[in-house]
């Protein structure tokens, strides 16, 4: 038998299965440690801390031309944690409010070469559900009055024209409406009609008009960086909170900032992801298509919305017969899925003490939910749509959390349309059993666990199913 050398593992000897392919074979494994990186002892090294929800946080060493997403990465593995490609670096200002969603391809030593030392500044690692909807869904982002083509170009664009047009034409929609802007130096805000171009944004000295002569510059994107209002009016005065800034990059402070404030989350949405492709056109997109490379139907031009990984493994299963088997009859499967939905009516909750007896469910029912990473305990309404907005208003994005009105009720927090939604969970009592609902006991739950699985799975008296928690996760 041969020697075993040393550095000899288990990706170097392919007789030993490996257990755990899932954590060998991420693109990004270039990151985890300095054996899979052979130049990385050449490379200069820095250290950096990372946040997390709870405010616990982690030093790393990192080669100092590390990009957010391997940063992400590299977390992703340290942690075990599933990646679905929503993982994101973030940029926080304390004292003033701000944050951005750090760009997957920025480096993060670059990032931090432009924070001042009187600026509370931390990188937090999060999910980001809405950092590439717009590639998904780009009509619900671009709303009609607020977007104009330019005239030789067909009013009615399909998904994948409106993306062409922003990532590679020498044309460019043009965004425009009214914003609020804080005045250089002074406390007040004056309400103006912005347009956003290829050359930058400008706001109009008069009405509606977009003659040159009417038009004078606001700011250009190339030395800046956007964030948005974290805090609202309570900062900076703002008349609504749906702010957002551009901040030059190693600007002295809040005195170099160019404050805005939208009147609603949708336009504010429409002009925050207008720039960000403005700034970085096909850059995103790269970004977006990247852990799809080398899979068939994924070429560059060809825009379509992806299904996560995650979804594309799940498959339609029969297991009432002794084996199980895969429904490939779409009919059919849809037909089971009304009936498991309907047998959750019926079906009582069950569930296992440490011993592996059955236990009753009037003993745990009360607080089985706590150990779950969507329930949130005694937060309030804010800080349950902080940390949705966090995390992206992407419909079906929820949490579940205490009723601060009622001690008895519970209140699921859900975005749709973005915006975000409460709906409260009342608890009944019928026959000396306790159940939950969400539609006046039409629908009822032994506990909150079996509430939210049966949301998952069927939209119900919702306006869309539940598919993204949020979470504190802890590094």
């Amino acid at each position: 038998n041969r020697r075993k050398k040393k550095g000899d593992s288990i990706l170097e000897n392919p007789s030993i299965p490996n257990p755990f392919p899932e954590l060998c074979c991420s693109p990004f494994a270039s990151v985890l440690s300095a054996s899979l990186l052979p130049k990385a002892t050449s490379r200069k090294k820095q250290v950096i801390k990372v946040y997390s929800e709870d405010d616990t946080s982690r030093a790393l060493e990192v080669p100092s031309d590390i990009t957010a997403r391997d940063v992400c990465q590299l977390l992703i593995l340290k942690n075990h944690y599933v990646d679905d490609h929503s993982w994101t670096l973030f940029e926080q200002l304390t004292h003033t409010g701000l944050g951005r969603a750090i760009e997957d391809h920025e480096l993060v030593m670059e990032v931090q070469s432009n924070w001042i030392m009187e600026e509370d500044t931390k990188l937090y690692f999060r999910k980001n559900y809405a950092k590439y909807e717009f590639f998904k869904n780009p009509l619900s982002f671009f709303p009609d009055h607020m977007i104009s083509f330019p005239s030789e170009t067909s009013a009615a664009l399909s998904h994948s024209g409106i993306l062409q047009m922003f990532l590679s034409s020498s044309t460019y929609p043009e965004i425009h409406g009214y914003l609020h802007a804080k005045e250089q130096g002074k406390k007040s805000w004056k309400k103006l009609y912005f347009l956003l171009r290829r050359s930058g944004l400008y706001f109009s000295t008069k009405g509606t008009s977009k003659e040159p002569r009417h038009l004078q510059f606001f700011c250009e994107f190339s030395n800046s960086d956007m964030y948005m209002s974290l805090t609202g009016k309570k900062t900076s005065g703002a008349p609504t909170n749906y702010g957002f800034c551009f901040k030059p990059n190693k600007s002295g402070g809040t005195r170099d900032l160019k404050q805005l404030c939208a009147d609603d989350e949708q336009s504010r949405t429409c002009w925050m992801t207008a720039i960000r492709l403005l700034k970085y056109g096909m850059q995103l997109y790269q970004n977006y298509m990247q852990p799809y490379q080398g899979r068939s139907g994924c070429s560059p031009l060809n825009i379509t919305p992806m299904r996560s990984i995650s979804e594309n493994s799940l498959v339609a299963m029969d297991f009432s017969g002794h084996r199980s088997r895969i429904i490939e009859n779409p009919t059919e499967a849809l037909s089971v899925a009304v009936e498991e939905g309907l047998a959750w009516r019926r079906r009582g909750c069950l569930r296992l003490n440490s011993h592996g007896s059955p236990i009753a469910m009037s003993n745990m029912g009360m607080s089985i939910h706590r150990s779950q990473s969507w329930f949130h305990h005694k937060i309030s309404r804010e800080e349950a749509q902080r940390l949705i907005l966090q995390h992206g208003l992407v419909d079906g994005v929820f949490l579940v959390r205490d009723s601060q009105s009622n001690p008895k009720t519970f209140v699921l927090s859900l975005s749709h349309g973005l915006k975000i939604k409460h709906f409260q969970i009342v608890p009944l009592e019928d026959d000396g059993k306790l159940f939950y609902t969400l539609d006046d006991g039409h629908t009822r739950f032994t506990d909150l666990i079996q509430l939210v699985e049966f949301y998952q799975l069927n939209k119900g008296v919702l306006p869309c199913k539940l598919k993204h928690y949020c979470a504190r996760i802890a590094l």
